[in-house]
């Protein structure tokens, strides 16, 4: 498929003429003839005044704001001239409250001006960052090629990162690293797709399907949802034995947080790992809206979780990337439950598996946004544990934590697994002694039990989520931090 220019994208992306340009024209000051030319012959070229261009329009009649390069104007390279304007438009769309949608497509900084250019990426990654720090959505489309500085700068820094298949996209030009080393770099690293494999963009789009990615994300992040007008209400739980519970809930076709997102919520967009090269299937990233209540999502997949990969360090490296995206965004965290226990391996002790529990906890307990968790089905050991703190616990009536499974506990103090059993009941593990342990506010019936009513459980937790999510977003940030850690200090009933 031949690159787009930077108009045909945006009018590609954007509602029909609604675009609006912010551009004035550049300014380069003193330069040689030589680059002068080299500027007109761009200009000539590519139909742009630069490698840049900044402006507006809607989206599915939403506003936002665009920076997008042009490759051919000089390889869509930063010079001193578009790297203003980048910083200009950055700061007009943060100025005006809308968000961001980044579009490069560069070889780096231009040569032609060196060091003055390359160091004006510091100015536009600062100016990216008090966008975001304002609360506003930043959103990159990485096109082929996009290398060097740019990749190293306004490239890599989206809340949400997808990027053109097939493309170009990584740090080190493949033709500079034959140059230097005599020997040429493996084709397959630097794609857009080998970057999704290893956890660094959420993922791979062609150009005509952004319009509807956009719209979904932007429904999300933009909603805001009412204050609920009454309380919660306070469900009638049937009494299930301890072991029953356990039971129940390891049935391998019991719904998960995938099966839960489809039936339940109103719009998803799966993300993809930690942003730094690694990503887990054990847990699944997204941004995710029930109702009209927005946030962020970290669920503990069923799906993902195997005896030959259970859930490893980097799933709580990935989560916490999720923790610094809703604090960003400013929307409340979601995290969901339902683990049989994090990886014990020499793999996972060498990852740091104690430290990221540890992390996790502490970064939950700190999180300044609102916080839910809910505790879908199995909650064994540390894992589960690490995604518990929030200013509100609501669990399905068979869910449980425990801090080994049962037969791991039965094993400890009477050598066996036969008294797996007993020893669930006697650490009250269920959901209903959690709750009158204080350290579950609100509980969701299974009638009888999820796995046989997988739609109408989902679609129930569903209406819980919304429910406890729009009272989130409308309490005060500072209060439910100060009261967060304390709530699990309260001793169980003897």
């Amino acid at each position: 498929m031949p690159r787009l220019s930077a108009r045909d994208l945006i009018g590609l992306v954007l509602d029909e003429g609604s675009w609006t340009t912010w551009d004035t024209p550049p300014e380069y000051g003193e330069i040689n003839e030589t680059y002068r030319a080299d500027l007109a012959s761009a200009r000539e070229k590519s139909g742009v005044d630069e490698s840049v261009i900044t402006g507006e329009g809607t989206i599915r009649g939403r506003r936002v704001a665009v920076i997008a390069c042009e490759f051919g104007f000089l390889a869509g390279s930063i010079g001193q001239a578009s790297a203003t304007r980048l910083v200009a438009g950055i700061t007009r769309a943060t100025a005006e409250g809308i968000p961001l949608l980044a579009a490069p497509v560069s070889g780096g900084t231009r040569m032609q001006e060196g060091t003055p250019a390359f160091v004006h990426m510091i100015r536009i990654s600062a100016a990216v960052s008090a966008h975001k720090s304002s609360g506003l959505p930043y959103l990159v489309y990485l096109r082929n090629p996009t290398t060097g500085g740019v990749m190293a700068s306004w490239g890599s820094l989206g809340h949400v990162t997808i990027a053109e298949p097939k493309a170009l996209v990584g740090f080190l030009g493949p033709r500079v690293f034959e140059a230097l080393y005599g020997k040429p770099f493996p084709e397959d690293v630097q794609t857009s797709e080998n970057l999704y494999a290893h956890g660094i963009i959420d993922g791979v789009v062609e150009p005509w399907e952004i319009s509807d990615l956009l719209d979904r994300t932007l429904s999300i992040l933009l909603s805001r949802p009412a204050a609920p007008d009454e309380p919660a209400p306070d469900e009638e739980i049937d009494e299930v034995d301890t072991w029953d519970a356990v039971v129940r809930s390891r049935r391998p076709d019991r719904p998960g947080v995938r099966r839960l997102l489809r039936y339940a919520a109103t719009d998803v967009v799966p993300l993809n790992g930690t942003g730094q090269g690694e990503a887990d299937p054990g847990l699944m990233i997204a941004l995710a809206r029930f109702g009209d209540a927005p946030c962020v999502l970290l669920g503990q997949d069923r799906r993902g979780q195997t005896t030959d990969r259970p859930m490893g360090p980097g799933a709580l490296r990935e989560a916490r990337r999720g923790m610094r995206l809703a604090v960003e965004l400013g929307i409340p965290l979601l995290t969901v439950i339902d683990t049989p226990g994090a990886a014990l391996s020499p793999e996972a002790e060498e990852g740091g598996l104690a430290g990221e529990i540890a992390r996790s906890l502490a970064d939950l307990v700190t999180l300044e946004t609102p916080t839910l968790c809910l505790m879908l089905g199995q909650g064994n050991g540390g894992g589960a544990l690490a995604l518990l703190p929030a200013d509100r616990v609501v669990a399905a009536q068979h869910a449980w934590l425990s801090p080994l499974p049962p037969e791991g506990a039965s094993a400890i103090v009477h050598r066996d697994t036969v008294h797996a059993p007993e020893m669930a009941r006697a650490q009250r593990i269920r959901a209903v002694d959690l709750r009158a342990a204080g350290v579950v506010d609100r509980m969701i019936p299974e009638n009888p039990d999820a796995a046989e009513e997988a739609e109408a459980f989902c679609k129930r937790v569903g209406a819980v989520l919304e429910h406890e999510l729009s009272a989130l977003a409308h309490s005060d940030v500072t209060s439910l931090v100060a009261v967060r850690s304390l709530r699990f200090a309260t001793p169980p009933p003897s």
